[in-house]
């Protein structure tokens, strides 16, 4: 056996006071020390569980007492004589406003946030949805049918034929508008000759005068208005015996590079490309071409489409001194389509 393992314990003193393990000395459990009340926090001071492992060199210089401005500070929570200290005090004052300003601030945010969250995005500064340019429209609902009568595409409806009143096919004028009472013919239908007018050279109202003829044309229903930034819209509505007969016709009126027949104000026309095909109501009911004039424009801009829905045709006509916006034509070319589809 070794030196090192021949060496007993130091048994602990029995007056409170911790005596230093020598070289070699296993510490199993921690030494219990009595408390030591009002005492100098020196090196001597240290209860024995504190004190450190390593055994002091005798001739090491005695360490001085630390100044009392320099002493650990107590616990503020530790009774000292039954009174508060003044630094105490003050923390514990100090704790006490940052605590009530929190609690304020979180009150206010949470109001804050209650607040915005109840009101509508247009009420919030800075979230308030900008316009794209669109008319706001009354609700549209299509026409009841007669009794027992299919609708347009319905699979037993052969000859896609559009059942409802016309004239209640037509789209309504949107919210301010003023309504073109010229439009509204006797008992709701155009005669053929004030559509006629349409077209701008003599020669072109004569060939599809003959056509409407040709093909059997019942009856035009038309709309009309102008809205308070000067933008005149049409809206006519041509209804032929069957679908096919319709569709032959808007083959004699339209193409997919520019219309056949030049409109009034506007000599030349050709394909809308930047019209969305997003905004088709269902390509597979509706046909649709649409067009734009070609620059320069004159006093006004115009706009036009050519829908084929069943056994109707339909012509929608927007222009606006200037230029004539492409959101606003386009929900009127889109909404006219649902009514028709």
């Amino acid at each position: 056996m070794t030196e090192q393992q021949q060496t007993p314990a130091t048994a602990a003193p029995t007056d409170g006071t911790a005596t230093e393990p020598s070289a070699g000395t296993q510490v199993t459990e921690p030494i219990a020390a009595e408390p030591i009340a009002d005492e100098p926090d020196t090196a001597e001071g240290i209860p024995a569980a504190e004190a450190p492992d390593t055994p002091q060199d005798p001739a090491a210089p005695e360490v001085p007492a630390a100044p009392e401005s320099q002493a650990a500070p107590r616990d503020p929570a530790a009774p000292q004589g039954g009174a508060v200290a003044p630094k105490d005090r003050r923390v514990l004052r100090a704790v006490l406003r940052w605590t009530a300003v929190v609690t304020v601030f979180a009150a206010l945010g949470a109001g804050t946030a209650y607040g915005i969250t109840g009101m509508e995005r247009t009420d919030v500064p800075g979230l308030a949805t900008e316009s794209d340019g669109r008319w706001a429209y009354p609700e549209i609902t299509r026409p009841p049918l007669p009794s027992g009568s299919p609708r347009p595409f319905d699979t037993k409806n052969w000859a896609q034929a559009h059942y409802a009143d016309l004239r209640a096919l037509l789209l309504p004028a949107p919210q301010g508008a003023t309504d073109d009472k010229t439009l509204r013919g006797a008992d709701g239908w155009l005669p053929t000759k004030d559509f006629l007018n349409v077209f701008e050279s003599k020669e072109d109202r004569d060939d599809v005068g003959q056509l409407l003829t040709d093909y059997g044309l019942r009856h035009i229903a038309a709309r009309g208005w102008t809205t308070p930034d000067g933008t005149g819209t049409r809206v006519y509505l041509l209804q032929f015996d069957t679908g096919t007969v319709a569709d032959d016709i808007y083959g004699e009126l339209t193409t997919y590079g520019a219309p056949l027949h030049a409109v009034r104000g506007a000599a030349e026309a050709e394909f809308d490309d930047k019209y969305p095909t997003a905004a088709d109501f269902d390509s597979m009911s509706v046909m649709r071409y649409s067009y734009d004039e070609v620059k320069p424009y004159g006093a006004e801009q115009l706009r036009q489409a050519y829908l084929r829905a069943g056994d109707v045709v339909a012509v929608v006509l927007q222009s606006r001194k200037g230029t004539a916006a492409a959101v606003p034509f386009q929900q009127t070319v889109t909404l006219q389509s649902q009514l028709l589809g």
